[in-house]
């Protein structure tokens, strides 16, 4: 048997974090078992699918890596398909017509209500007769005896009472097919082997196995992943942060960092944290996911995306870090080679949009000092350091890390001063703040031109502030 699994978002919205998560442990189900992986788009919501919501999902797909083998297939472009379905149903007596009023369903939900009894239809037209051609929705005919059950992949053996499922409606008034109809048809004639998916679907899942059953087709494997919290304990939500994933990426997370958080999220290996993708397909196993919630910890993922910044190769974070810096109306062709700034910063920032504020002094002047930085080391004593390394710069022949490193050093040594009363001060003249780079590679990066008019903007406020004391 060929593995086949599916990822089926709503467009309705964003790509969120659990659907990501969702998609994640579907794809890693799909690769560690040479099977394939389905993308299905369940646009059945008319008033709520938007062409913008389908653009972010597979734009999120596409950033995470997460390929998929077919699709992606179209809900909406089947409804042929599914009233196929529904007709032969209601040609078999496994569905029926129904004419209540809604004032008639709901005066049976308040009646179920006020006895404490969970809501359902009541069969009421079971055996009526209907015209096809009166307004109407169609049911479909749910076993009344015996129990639904399955063995689920994350939770174990599941028994539903089929006496607990009402008659659900399959096909609306408009003529429109219903989720758990839809889902049904498209899972059997996708071949699909294995539903992994959301728990909050679990109530779905033996009403769409006896529609199944009364198909006459092949049941897949069932496996419901818990859902996620946030830091307070409450369900994830917008409140929480960044929950879209095209958020994280404007935020400045890599998509290998998210993937790698997102497997962590009610999966583990032993104490294993870091994981590569090849890593993720051999080691992970869908009996292994917890059956409880998940806690989604920003910190966590926050020192994740800061290893992957550490550990990966320049280049690639450069090409990452590459739009952060446009956004800050930076065009890295202007400046330094990026890749050489990425070198530079990559132990300095946990996020990409954090590591383009800290380098954009590279490439543009900033216009006010760091207020402690510069009353700190942009004192008169200064004056004379700056001055001399000016002076030294304006002359020197190599531009280069090393020579400017020996520089500094033979002008402390002229003024018989620490390498820091000529380097912080040069720094935060150079950089605006007091925190950069080793001073050599700053120097280096920010070249010759912009290094000596950002002294002189310096000297200049050490002047003014001379003239005010």
């Amino acid at each position: 048997m060929t593995i086949r699994t599916r990822f089926a978002p709503s467009p309705t919205g964003y790509l969120h974090v659990g659907g990501a998560r969702t998609a994640l442990f579907s794809w890693l189900f799909a690769r560690k078992h040479g099977g394939a992986f389905v993308l299905r788009i369940e646009d059945t919501d008319l008033e709520r699918s938007t062409a913008e919501s389908v653009n972010a999902i597979l734009e999120g797909m596409t950033w995470l890596g997460l390929e998929y083998d077919e699709g992606p297939f179209y809900q909406t472009k089947r409804f042929d398909r599914y009233n196929q379905v529904i007709d032969e149903l209601l040609a078999n007596g496994l569905a029926y017509r129904c004419d209540c009023s809604r004032d008639r369903l709901e005066q049976l939900r308040d009646e179920a209500m006020k006895n404490k009894q969970k809501p359902r239809y009541d069969g009421h037209c079971r055996n009526h007769t209907i015209d096809p051609n009166a307004p109407h929705v169609v049911r479909f005919r749910n076993p009344d005896q015996g129990s639904v059950v399955f063995d689920d992949l994350v939770r174990g053996r599941i028994e539903i009472a089929n006496d607990e499922l009402d008659d659900l409606i399959i096909r609306r008034s408009d003529g429109s097919p219903t989720y758990n109809l839809s889902v049904v048809v498209d899972d059997s004639d996708m071949e699909i082997t294995h539903v992994i998916r959301g728990d909050d679907h679990i109530n779905n899942t033996p009403r769409q196995i006896n529609i199944l059953k009364a198909m006459g087709k092949e049941i897949p494997r069932y496996g419901h992943l818990p859902m996620i919290l946030g830091d307070d304990g409450a369900r994830l939500s917008k409140r929480h942060g960044a929950v879209s994933v095209m958020q994280y990426m404007e935020d400045g997370f890599l998509p290998e960092a998210l993937l790698n958080y997102l497997v962590r999220l009610g999966w583990s290996h032993g104490d294993q944290e870091i994981f590569s993708v090849d890593e993720m397909i051999q080691l992970f196993e869908i009996e292994d996911v917890n059956k409880g919630a998940s806690s989604f910890n920003t910190e966590k993922l926050l020192w994740l995306n800061q290893h992957y910044i550490k550990e990966s190769d320049p280049l690639h974070i450069a090409h990452l870090l590459s739009p952060h810096m446009g956004r800050l109306d930076i065009d890295p062709t202007t400046g330094p080679d990026l890749v050489e700034v990425v070198k530079a910063q990559q132990e300095r920032a946990q996020t990409l949009v954090e590591m383009a504020e800290i380098s954009a002094f590279f490439y543009k002047d900033f216009q006010e000092f760091d207020d402690n930085a510069a009353k700190k080391n942009l004192r008169p004593v200064a004056r004379e350091p700056l001055e001399v390394m000016r002076e030294a710069l304006a002359g020197l022949d190599e531009w280069t890390a090393e020579a400017l490193h020996q520089l500094v050093q033979d002008v402390a040594d002229k003024l018989e001063v620490k390498m820091g009363k000529v380097a912080q001060p040069l720094r935060v003249a150079v950089v605006g703040r007091a925190a950069s780079p080793g001073i050599d590679v700053t120097l280096h990066l920010v070249g010759r031109e912009a290094c000596l008019r950002r002294i002189d903007k310096a000297l200049e406020y050490i002047s003014l502030r001379e003239q005010s004391a």
